[in-house]
């Protein structure tokens, strides 16, 4: 019987906030046993020279069920994730229209989704929850200590808009009471209070809430000025509709309430320059409030001007080149603590070519590692372990799987990415492996990608395909 399932060899180790170093690494039963110089005896070796050698990546921004069945997106999307590095993706999920088309207690639909999930992600997997009645927020303490959810969801311009913008019936699309500042207000104080008490058991336990910061109010007067001007079907057009200002008129909103709550708070997805800016205030000015900001892939490196059609609509929208790179300044500062895909597999035929009913959303989670590579290491200088930092060790951080997940420590779980630098690909949906039949990033040259995915000790991706079945198993929190 050999010592160790697994080594991985002469590979170059990524660890966060630390640096890189050159060792083996060993794996026995899903954890990592050993890291040292020529180790040997292991069932399986996997040669890693010239290669990188991160944790794998936590997908922290995702979306499972959004626009097709449950069921379907986990053996679909995950198998994605494993191509871009993630090992763990965290799902947000709802009641009201898509997802399931109901509402009711998460006591009785969590359950469900769970079901619907296991057996056939290949990524371990948790879910981010948003209350989004008064009953449901009532559910907060229970799903922190019986459920294992940890991070909970407001989507602030719901209180005056559906997901595409097209119809202002906010209560039929929430099926819920009351989606307004009140109802937040009534969140935060849940989450605070939840905060507390389990940081009271466990001093490195965090629970929060995510905001999709977005105001409403201001929407509704810019879409009328976009449509009355000739209604160009674009996504600059879009853009102009959701403009940066009322990020920062949100951000401002949310934030002063999570101070007055002492609510620990993310801010998603982060679109623009402005945003970025209204984040960096509110940590400035409210320095004892616990702040943490994402940016996406897709508003790291796309802008409306390169892109054509409706594929690339999504919630905030894409924005201009100059948004782009004060996002990428906010990377490199450290003003951003982590990037995510907001993956949500959305079809060709859900897009059309009519701006407004157009679903907002797309795939990226296959890109994680490559694009923070491509463009974060080799294009602007970004250190391998700050790399690490940002999509795996900050977001396991944020989200309570610190260090079992998001780490390279002896003794937690062995979700490993191993990187070829060098490897430069053009991306294509089949390189990707969704379900999606479309790519916003389709045709870009991307250098740095995965060459095998390590999930718990076993190889799940190798060049190119996955291997074995799914494994993926839900993560209490």
């Amino acid at each position: 019987m050999s010592r160790y399932d697994l080594i991985i060899k002469n590979g170059t180790l990524v660890l966060p906030y630390t640096g890189e170093i050159r060792a083996d690494l060993a794996t026995r039963a899903g954890r990592i046993a050993a890291i040292g110089e020529d180790l040997t005896d292991a069932d399986e070796v996997l040669d890693a020279t010239g290669k990188l050698v991160f944790p794998g990546a936590v997908d922290a921004h995702y979306h499972l069920g959004i626009y097709r069945p449950l069921e379907v997106d986990a053996a679909e999307e995950t198998r994605s994730s494993l191509v871009g590095g993630a090992t763990t993706v965290l799902s947000y999920f709802r009641t009201g229209q898509h997802y399931l088309n109901k509402t009711g207690a998460y006591e009785d639909i969590l359950p469900e989704v769970l079901a619907a999930v296991s057996g056939r992600s290949w990524t371990d997997f948790g879910f981010h929850l948003a209350p989004m009645d008064t009953r449901q927020v009532g559910e907060v303490p229970a799903l922190v200590d019986r459920h294992g959810i940890s991070s909970f969801k407001y989507y602030m311009f719901y209180k005056g808009f559906n997901l595409s913008a097209d119809s202002r019936d906010a209560k039929a699309f929430t099926m819920s009471d009351e989606y307004d500042l009140g109802h937040l207000y009534q969140i935060m104080e849940a989450v605070s209070a939840a905060a507390v008490s389990a940081a009271a058991r466990d001093a490195g336990r965090r629970v929060s809430l995510s905001l999709h910061c977005e105001q409403a109010e201001l929407m509704r007067l810019f879409i009328e000025r976009v449509r009355a001007a000739g209604d160009p079907q674009t996504l600059k057009a879009y853009s102009d509709a959701r403009p940066p200002l009322t990020e920062r008129v949100a951000i401002g909103e949310a934030t002063t309430l999570a101070a007055a709550t002492a609510c620990p708070v993310n801010l998603l997805h982060l679109s623009s320059g402005e945003a970025l800016a209204a984040a960096t205030e509110a940590r400035l000015a409210r320095p004892d409030l616990d702040l943490r900001t994402e940016v996406t892939l897709h508003h790291l490196c796309l802008n409306y001007d390169e892109l054509s059609g409706l594929g690339g609509k999504v919630n905030p929208p894409i924005r201009s080149a100059q948004d782009s790179a004060a996002l990428w300044d906010g990377v490199l500062s450290g003003k951003v603590d982590w990037v995510a895909s907001d993956h949500a597999c959305c079809l060709e035929e859900h897009k059309g070519d009519e701006l407004w009913p157009a679903l907002p959303g797309f795939g990226g989670t296959g890109l994680l590692y490559p694009v923070l590579l491509s463009e974060g290491m080799h294009k602007r200088g970004l250190a391998p372990h700050r790399v690490a930092e940002l999509v795996s060790g900050n977001p396991a951080r944020a989200y309570g799987l610190w260090p079992r997940k998001g780490s390279l420590l002896v003794g937690q779980d062995a979700d490993l990415a191993v990187v070829d630098p060098d490897l430069e690909q053009e991306v294509t949906g089949e390189l990707l492996l969704s379900g999606q039949d479309h790519c916003p990033f389709a045709g870009r040259k991307v250098r740095g990608w995965p060459v095998a995915t390590v999930l718990r000790g076993q190889v799940a991706y190798r060049d190119g395909a996955v291997v074995g079945d799914p494994r993926g198993a839900f993560v209490a929190r």
